[in-house]
């Protein structure tokens, strides 16, 4: 009876020991004797334990950062370049079959791709043209993952770091054009001022009669300080009249 006993519990504990769960967002990858027998979906699963072995894969999107990078510009700028990769696995099969640690390959694909496109552009497109720039590495390690079953979904330039000499010339670069736009926003306010002068003294050379009244609104503005004297120059009589035969 005692031996029914044993044997039922090591039978008990055999079926436990072979149960899986597989997440909805993963997916199991079976073996049996260290071959591969097939991928299993998600849901409640059995192995045949110490024959059968399960590797599991999320097949959700994948972040990682890529460690910054000294990069030698186009223009012979040395800068510093980090970014972050986006990537989702396709195909379970292949990114436990045909690469040993897909993370780590990936990270340095992305490292030497950002390396890459990265010196062949001068500093100025690095900072205009980000996204541009994480395209063509996207583009670059996605044609290197294919193979893996691996999706390169996208790539962000996160960080530029320039030397202190750099940031200060980029500094004075960008105060100089504050300056010259501000000058020219200036000359264009005064040539329109200019314009409305002319165009204010013309109506005034028309009519006397306006002259007459801003020569009187200007001496109420000065009769406003009450310590001042007003000395008239000359005669008003002398002050231009419209010709009554004109």
């Amino acid at each position: 009876m005692s031996l029914i006993i044993i044997f039922t519990i090591i039978v008990i504990l055999f079926l436990f020991t072979g149960i899986r769960i597989i997440f909805e967002y993963k997916r199991g990858i079976k073996f049996r004797f260290g071959k591969y027998v097939k991928t299993l979906k998600p849901g409640f699963r059995w192995i045949i334990p110490f024959v059968e072995t399960l590797q599991i894969v999320d097949i959700r999107v994948i972040t990682f950062n890529i460690q910054s990078q000294e990069v030698m510009t186009k223009d012979n700028v040395p800068s510093k370049i980090d970014g972050v990769v986006f990537f989702k696995i396709i195909d379970p099969e292949k990114a436990v079959l045909e690469v040993e640690e897909y993370s780590f390959a990936i990270a340095q694909l992305s490292q030497a791709a950002l390396r890459d496109v990265c010196g062949k552009v001068e500093l100025d497109t690095i900072l205009s043209k980000r996204e541009e720039i994480g395209k063509n590495i996207r583009e670059a390690v996605d044609k290197e993952t294919e193979p893996w079953g691996i999706k390169v979904l996208d790539v962000k330039i996160k960080d530029i770091q320039l030397p202190e000499n750099m940031r200060r010339i980029m500094a004075n670069q960008a105060e100089a054009e504050r300056t010259r736009r501000a000058r020219i926003i200036l000359a264009q306010a005064e040539e329109q001022a200019a314009d409305k002068l002319l165009e204010a003294g013309k109506k005034m050379d028309q009519s006397p009669s306006a002259m007459k009244l801003r020569l009187y609104q200007t001496l109420a503005n000065i009769a406003s300080e009450k310590n001042s004297t007003i000395v008239f120059p000359f005669p008003e009589e002398i002050l231009p009249r419209k010709d009554k035969n004109s």
